[in-house]
């Protein structure tokens, strides 16, 4: 994966979650065409950018805490 591709699903991802649409890390993977290990890689780097991104296993989606 280039840096541009990555940065392109970073900004993706968080948009995703920031609408709500993000179920689960089956359903990121699947959409981002790679494996769930990834999908995690992803979800920490967009921690370590600063956004307090959780997840809420009653409503199962990932959200990002203000």
């Amino acid at each position: 994966m280039t840096y541009l591709e990555r940065k392109k699903k970073l900004n993706y991802l968080l948009e995703m979650i920031d609408k709500g649409r993000c179920l689960s890390l089956k359903q990121i993977a699947y959409k981002f065409e790679c494996s769930e290990r990834t999908v995690k890689r992803l979800l920490a780097n967009l921690r370590d950018e600063g956004h307090e991104i959780k997840y809420c296993y009653a409503t199962r989606k990932f959200y990002i805490e203000n």
